[in-house]
């Protein structure tokens, strides 16, 4: 027969629960703010007075942004490299991690200490960018992609998520005549849909909020990826603070928007593909990151 609840352990929920409420709405609050103001009128902007609720129906912000070219041209990139980089990175790091797993593996050792180093001791920018330009990988799409293809967190992590897998498969498979590529392909890599899920998610979301690499590494506008985009409205333009033209005042003013509507209209449109992807891979991500920290 199961006792009843002490005291303690009802207060404790009961605060556990106020801290949860508390902590959900100090997360909710920005983001129903940032949709609020593009959505609100211009003299209510002005005024300050937008909590978590539009003031009035303005779209006028969407409308000026979707006009702008570079903003679709922006959405391609920022999927091209949001892909790629995470394919690179999946393929890659499971390709590193494997050979780790093998007991007879002869430069197990070296390459876990090689990895372990490049923790702890990285070139720089400086260094980083002559060795792009001496590969002519400048103002290529591969500068984007190729350089995050292998962590030595990722590899340690994939590795002990594949340690938990019982060896026994791995031996059977080797007297079955398999090679190593079809133990991976067709045994590791079907067992590990979690590990791969979860890291595919925080490769989308790490190479979709990434600028400051294109910021360097690209010269050419049209091959910028949507947050660069995003910058130019947040940071280069303040029509409001009298920085914009003359003209684009007046055409704002017509409008009847601010640039605070344009600057949260495309907060929200760079936004709205990870609300998108989020949802159907959130399953997998408390399993693959607790699997994957832990050997059985």
């Amino acid at each position: 027969m199961v006792g009843k609840e002490s005291v303690g352990s009802r207060i404790f929920d009961l605060v556990n629960m106020v801290l949860m409420l508390l902590l959900c709405v100090a997360m909710l609050y920005p983001f129903l703010n940032v949709i609020a103001t593009s959505l609100s009128n211009s003299e209510h902007i002005l005024r300050g007075d937008i909590t978590i609720f539009p003031k009035g129906f303005n779209i006028g912000g969407y409308k000026y942004i979707l006009k702008d070219p570079f903003l679709y041209s922006g959405y391609a990139h920022s999927i091209i490299y949001a892909i790629g980089s995470t394919l690179f990175m999946l393929t890659f790091t499971s390709l590193m991690a494997y050979p780790l797993t093998i007991p007879d593996f002869v430069a197990k050792k070296f390459l876990s200490i090689f990895l372990v180093i490049t923790m702890f001791f990285s070139g720089g920018l400086i260094p980083s960018y002559l060795l792009a330009r001496s590969l002519h990988l400048l103002d290529t799409y591969w500068i984007i992609i190729i350089p995050g293809c292998v962590s030595a967190f990722n590899v340690f992590l994939f590795r002990s998520f594949y340690q938990t897998i019982p060896a026994d498969l791995r031996e059977s498979a080797v007297i079955d005549g398999a090679n190593d590529i079809q133990i991976l392909v067709k045994i590791m890599l079907p067992l590990s849909k979690p590990l791969l899920a979860t890291f595919a998610l925080f490769g989308i979301v790490g190479s979709w909020n990434s600028w400051f690499e294109a910021l360097v590494y690209l010269q050419d506008e049209n091959k910028y990826p949507l947050q660069l985009i995003l910058r130019k409205y947040l940071f280069s333009i303040s029509f409001d603070s009298g920085t914009g033209t003359e003209v684009m005042q007046a055409m704002l003013s017509q409008m009847n928007i601010s640039s605070k509507n344009i600057q949260m209209a495309i907060v929200v449109v760079v936004m709205f593909p990870i609300m998108v992807i989020y949802p159907f891979l959130q399953k997998y991500f408390v399993k693959g990151v607790m699997i994957g920290a832990v050997k059985g």
